[in-house]
């Protein structure tokens, strides 16, 4: 049986304090997470009900038997996550200055594993059969993991739905003004776009919310789905269809998590056949339940959690 979804990108360990408000080094306590953007996308998308894969790599370490458990926790496959003996499992801390400060510290070098994804390992039979396949802009930052990356989009060929989270963290590139190119040719192959005005003006050139939209529906893909912070969230398809949706209120504790949550219950939606204004909604109502909780993988919502505040106009 085929997947509803298969993510590929990032994996690692969070590490979160659990004191808010408190600089790093005066933080005595933390929690460990699963943590890395596709494979939370995974997580959120397997708690709504769907079958879930992710494509990664972690080091040969305890700290990647963790991430294995956690991912059987969660419902997601882990056949194709594999380990690369030498490199670590990547750690990310962050601070908690909410309700809209919350840095991250990322421990990737000497490299990280998920950028050591080989396009001659990937099982392209599953990838062309999945519901949806999930690629991150992360995965275009070094070999050979960008080959991979564009390796298996060109091969799924816009089978069902092809997402491109635009993920742009310009420290992962050893010269970020080379993105674009690889941004455009992972866009040829793609249906679905989602990124914030950073994302879609590295990807575009274009930082206004409907110029940009519409200069990544030109580049090629089906559905721009942009984020605009305070603003909400816009949604263009080659159709002509558009929803723009304001953010649910919410008392933040985190925002960290958020747009992975949002992702998971994009594909949900998409997979549901909603139309563009529930899909936003539920989107921005899943990323709303998350930024209200300190952690982000076990933080991801039940379809009755969205529903629920979809319903109240507020997370409560």
């Amino acid at each position: 049986m085929a997947y509803d979804l298969i993510t590929m990108g990032r994996i690692g360990v969070d590490l979160y304090p659990l004191q808010t408000g408190v600089p790093l080094p005066q933080v005595t306590s933390f929690g460990k997470f699963l943590g890395g953007s596709a494979t939370n996308v995974a997580v959120a998308a397997a708690r709504l009900g769907r079958r879930t894969a992710v494509i990664t790599r972690t080091g040969d370490d305890p700290f990647g038997t963790y991430l294995h458990e956690a991912l059987r926790d969660f419902g997601v496959d882990d056949r194709w996550v594999t380990a690369v003996p030498g490199l670590p499992t990547p750690v990310t801390f962050c601070e908690v200055f909410p309700p809209d400060d919350f840095p991250l510290y990322f421990y990737r070098q000497p490299k990280a594993p998920d950028l050591e994804i080989d396009a001659h390992e990937l099982d392209l039979d599953a990838l062309h059969e999945a519901s949806v396949f999930w690629v991150t802009g992360t995965g275009l930052s070094e070999e050979p993991s960008r080959t991979a990356t564009l390796a298996a989009l060109a091969h799924r060929a816009k089978a069902g739905t092809t997402v491109f989270d635009l993920d742009w963290r310009p420290m992962f590139w050893s010269d970020p003004a080379t993105a674009r190119p690889f941004y455009e040719e992972a866009l040829r192959h793609t249906t679905v776009a989602v990124g914030n005005l950073d994302e879609v003006e590295v990807a575009t050139g274009v930082r206004k919310p409907r110029e940009a939209a519409q200069a990544l529906l030109d580049a090629g893909v089906e559905l721009a789905v942009v984020k605009q912070g305070p603003k909400g969230v816009l949604a263009v398809d080659s159709k002509g269809n558009e929803a723009e949706v304001p953010p649910l209120p919410v008392n933040v504790l985190n925002g960290l998590g958020a747009g992975d949550a949002f992702g998971g219950s994009l594909v949900h939606g998409l997979l549901e056949g909603w139309d563009l204004e529930k899909i936003m909604r539920h989107a921005n109502a899943a990323g709303a339940i998350v930024a209200s909780r300190l952690e982000c993988s076990s933080a991801m919502p039940t379809v009755t959690e969205i529903e629920d505040a979809v319903a109240a106009g507020a997370v409560k």
